[in-house]
């Protein structure tokens, strides 16, 4: 519905924008596969709401620390096979975790998933990137949703795979991991090509120009941003893995209700994520980023002080409403540096998992020493911070 409205002077490559979706969509589940399995881990290891944190920070800090560096590498050498060597790392940490024994196990398989996200995330953005033929919000929307709608179906799967049967069934995740690697394969493969038709080009080709902006107010929005990517991803982290234990808690649902509850707050951050890009596009992403992180504060801040009927409707509101953020904050932190698409790419995926997996370490010990309702109301004002988005610059969209 949106690729008439916007002009651009290439169609984009969309066979290798679905084939990336399929694989973020693999990776992702993967990872979904965590926050969806600490009840059953919590159960069957006695484990703190500090150590749930802990296994999240794991997680997220192998996701987040090393995707910056493989951006940066990337700009100065793309490593088309990076992504398949990446997802081999997550399908090690699926099969780990499936066999883990002990906490300190359950940490280590938790990291080479993680590990292996890192390595996925900002190589597989440039490919996006250079498949958009100029629609870059579009682009990273298709990328997006596959991400997402793997985030949403990871959760429905344990309950009805995992859940009932135990923990060893986690090995049937590692199918999907190897669908993945055949896929990325492929689109390595156009990558490569790619490249070789990039070497042949003029010096003029290989670089664009970035927007009229001064580097002052680079820095001030690139600072921006940020902020807004810790305000979106300590509340995602409050939602994705303490929400089932907030069902669970309050009104008494079983593990496998609280899971179909996070599979329909994940289906509407899927939605949210579809459409954020390419009304970024059309409308300009300042727009879309203002809305999409301070038009949830209502939303937030009701959520913990209604029944069970209403806590489902206002989180699928501020998942469709949240979700449409990252990937306009992601295009236009690229066009604000797009000779530096893979460290920017890498910098904002890791600070959305690095600052994730420090809100899920901090709000499990406030849990522990306060209790879950606690943090939910404290972690319904994050979104007020969205009025920062009034600092960004407005740039003009590339064509």
């Amino acid at each position: 519905m949106f690729r008439r409205h916007i002009s651009s002077r290439n169609e984009p490559t969309y066979r290798i924008l679905y084939m990336l979706s399929f694989a973020h969509f693999i990776n992702d589940a993967l990872q979904s596969v965590i926050p969806a399995v600490y009840p059953l881990l919590k159960s069957n290891y006695a484990l703190t709401f500090t150590q749930v944190g802990l296994i999240a920070l794991s997680y997220q800090l192998t996701a987040s620390l090393f995707q910056p560096l493989v951006g940066s590498v990337s700009d100065r050498k793309p490593r088309p096979m990076a992504m398949v060597g990446g997802a081999l790392c997550s399908l090690t940490g699926i099969v780990a975790l499936s066999g883990a024994a002990s906490f300190l196990w359950i940490l280590v398989s938790v990291a080479l998933i993680g590990l292996g996200s890192s390595i996925f995330h900002p190589e597989s953005s440039r490919v996006a990137n250079m498949a958009s033929g100029g629609q870059r919000g579009l682009a990273q929307s298709i990328f997006q949703i596959g991400g997402n709608a793997g985030s949403a179906l990871g959760p429905l799967l344990v309950a009805l795979i995992v859940i009932p049967y135990g923990q060893r069934d986690i090995m049937w995740f590692a199918m999907g991991a190897l669908m993945g690697i055949m896929v990325l394969y492929k689109v390595a493969d156009w990558y490569r090509g790619q490249l070789s038709k990039k070497m042949g080009s003029q010096p003029s080709q290989l670089s664009t120009s970035g927007p009229a902006v001064s580097k002052g107010h680079i820095k001030l929005s690139i600072t921006v941003l940020i902020v807004l990517i810790f305000s979106k991803y300590f509340y995602m982290a409050c939602m994705t893995n303490y929400f089932t234990f907030y069902l669970i808690e309050k009104f008494q649902v079983s593990i496998q209700q609280s899971q179909l509850y996070l599979f329909a707050f994940l289906g509407a951050v899927a939605v949210g994520t579809y459409f954020g890009g390419p009304l970024g596009d059309r409308f300009g992403r300042k727009k879309i980023i203002w809305t999409s992180i301070f038009g949830a504060a209502p939303f937030a801040l009701v959520l913990p002080h209604v029944g069970l009927f209403w806590v489902l409707v206002l989180s699928m509101c501020i998942g469709v409403i949240m979700a449409s953020a990252f990937s306009a904050i992601l295009v236009f932190a690229q066009e604000l540096l797009p000779n530096r698409i893979g460290l920017v790419s890498g910098l904002f995926f890791g600070l959305a998992f690095g600052l994730g997996g420090l809100g899920s370490a901090l709000l499990g010990n406030l849990a522990d020493r306060t209790s879950i309702a606690y943090i939910f109301e404290l972690c319904a004002f994050l979104p007020l911070l969205g009025i920062v988005a009034g600092m960004l610059p407005n740039i003009r969209q590339a064509d």
